[in-house]
């Protein structure tokens, strides 16, 4: 109707307004672990948006272009969606009539530990693996997480690094931001190659990830977050958990596996606290 008559401008905030409206609508019913699924499908509707635009205007280059992104964006999502082991449909309408909330009150005791003791059982340690998370990102501890690797691999230990589907914001985060280290590609393990050999590592450092190693999504039914595949970092014979503090992840959810009887919480910046694990080592 706007494009029929240009000159009543009241069409076109109409429009806008109705916009604005759908897009609220559509995203307040989706719950915080399932935010990461939404934006890679709103980024594949911007594609869309563009190759409409595209024929709008009769442009190839922004047709393309925008099938492109849209395709893209619309693989990612799925991806996503396996990775959580949910359907889009019932990532995108769970939400509307009750709110899934979690029942369960996570309790226990917190064990913090210094990078001096991290230092000793690390240095005994004959395989490790690291579990990166978007912590990791934030802090921009992806080089290094590469110097601690060179000084294991030097002390006699096997290094790994395992690599849930949606660790960050979107499928392959973290492996760019290893690539940018130069880890080797060989190193980074797929979630259902890791959790068989989970229980023979000495040694997971989890780093800024919270939700992808989250116990509740395996053992909490009244969990939001039930039924998403994890990384089983609470196999491990020791856990470190390098986290700014006690806050929850994306999902807004307890981790049971802070309180765990083989986690210890080392607590800081991951850079600053990897660093001085470094200097340990070093030294």
């Amino acid at each position: 109707m706007f494009c029929m008559d240009p000159s009543n401008t009241t069409l076109l905030y109409v429009l806008i307004a109705l916009s604005f409206v759908f897009g609220v609508m559509a995203v307040i019913p989706i719950g915080g672990a399932d935010m990461p699924v939404v934006i890679s499908l709103l980024n594949s509707y911007s594609g869309l948006a563009a190759c409409a635009a595209g024929f709008a205007i009769n442009n190839n280059i922004l047709i393309v272009a925008g099938s492109l992104v849209g395709a893209t964006g619309i693989i990612l999502t799925n991806i996503m969606c396996k990775a959580m082991n949910r359907s889009l449909a019932n990532v995108l309408f769970s939400g509307f009539g009750a709110v899934k909330t979690s029942l369960a009150k996570v309790e226990g005791e917190v064990k913090p530990i210094t990078p001096d003791d991290a230092y000793y059982i690390l240095e005994a340690a004959s395989s490790v693996v690291v579990v990166p998370g978007y912590g990791m990102a934030v802090a921009q501890a992806q080089h290094v997480v590469k110097e601690l690797q060179e000084l294991l691999e030097n002390n006699g230990a096997e290094v790994s690094y395992a690599i849930h589907p949606v660790a960050g914001r979107m499928p392959g985060h973290m492996n760019v931001l290893l690539a940018e280290a130069d880890v080797p590609y060989d190193l980074l393990i797929e979630m259902e190659d890791i959790n068989p050999r989970m229980e023979m590592m000495d040694v997971a450092i989890v780093i800024g990830a919270n939700d992808v190693v989250n116990p509740a999504a395996r053992e909490m039914e009244d969990s939001p977050i039930y039924g998403m595949p994890i990384i089983n970092v609470d196999y491990a014979k020791t856990v470190f958990v390098l986290k700014r503090s006690m806050a929850a992840g994306f999902a807004g959810v307890d981790n049971p596996l802070f309180f765990g009887e083989n986690t210890r919480m080392l607590f800081g910046d991951a850079k600053e606290s990897i660093g001085a694990l470094v200097r340990e080592f070093s030294s």
